[in-house]
């Protein structure tokens, strides 16, 4: 393909923190158009989860997360105010509000972000890349820690910096919430000497990914590295740590293993990557 093309990085998140997420992403893998997973490294199955990825041969990178009832993988009695009671926050906006009004320490997110992906080598991942559960590597504060820690360990980031379409006027509320996130990622700062940030879509199509709206987004891919994030999943599971979460992550899975997906990246020539291979 030569330097020009378009290079994707299909990316699964919250690998670990469930079964049914966890076998849909694998089945994704094995079958479908996804080449990675981010691991909540806390998850209650996230040590199966890793054994299993690494069994097919699917790259790993860290979910860091400040959120969703996950216990902490700092010790607790070193990160009070990052997790109380020894667990992360219910959501990204109790966690954002505490953050923003001073009630968190950076110093304990810092350490706190480094127990994780500390974590994830020590269950076996070889971690090729980072990002964050709900996207909160974007606030400011916040940024610099991770990107502080990417550079030290010569990891990419994701970015999700895709600007809006026509198409998200459906949906008020995804589009509020995405366009915010785009605001962050293009009003921050140049990344650090040393630091890759890699352009990443589907903020706005998360738990609505279906075959119609992830063939759409692959069409709407200019030339480059980007990763679309995904949520696939094997029916609809009950996830304890929240439990009011409903996504359509069998829509997802279906998708992402779908023929005609498949066919229009052939058609487009697109060339399924990894974070690993693009630093």
């Amino acid at each position: 393909m030569g330097l020009g093309g378009t290079r994707l990085i299909v990316n699964a998140d919250d690998l670990g923190l469930h079964p049914s997420l966890d076998s849909g992403i694998l089945r994704a893998h094995r079958e479908g158009i996804v080449t990675s997973a981010t691991l909540l490294v806390m998850g209650p199955s996230a040590p199966e989860a890793v054994s299993r990825a690494r069994a097919q041969g699917l790259a790993i990178g860290v979910h860091l997360a400040l959120s969703t009832r996950l216990p902490c993988a700092a010790p607790a009695a070193e990160v009070p105010t990052v997790a109380p009671d020894g667990r992360l926050r219910a959501s990204w906006a109790d966690f954002a509000r505490a953050f923003l009004t001073g009630k968190v320490r950076r110093s304990e997110v810092a350490l706190e972000l480094e127990a994780q992906l500390a974590r994830a080598r020590a269950l076996g991942a070889e971690v090729d890349h980072l990002d964050a559960h709900q996207h909160l590597h974007l606030l400011p504060g916040i940024r610099p820690l991770v990107e502080t820690l990417a550079k030290r360990e010569g990891l990419p980031v994701r970015w999700p910096d895709r600007l809006p379409r026509p198409s998200w006027r459906r949906a008020p509320g995804p589009a509020l919430k995405t366009l915010i996130l785009t605001a962050l990622a293009r009003t921050a700062p140049r990344a650090p000497l040393g630091v890759r940030r890699v352009s990443a879509g589907g903020v706005f199509e998360a738990g609505r990914l279906d075959e119609p709206t992830l063939l759409a987004l692959v069409d709407s891919l200019p030339e480059g590295v980007f990763e679309v994030g995904c949520h696939p999943g094997e029916g609809t599971p009950h996830v304890p740590e929240d439990p009011a979460w409903t996504y359509g992550w069998q829509a997802e899975l279906d998708a992402l293993t779908s023929s005609r997906v498949k066919a229009r990246l052939l058609e487009r020539g697109i060339v399924l990557t990894t974070y690993g291979s693009v630093r």
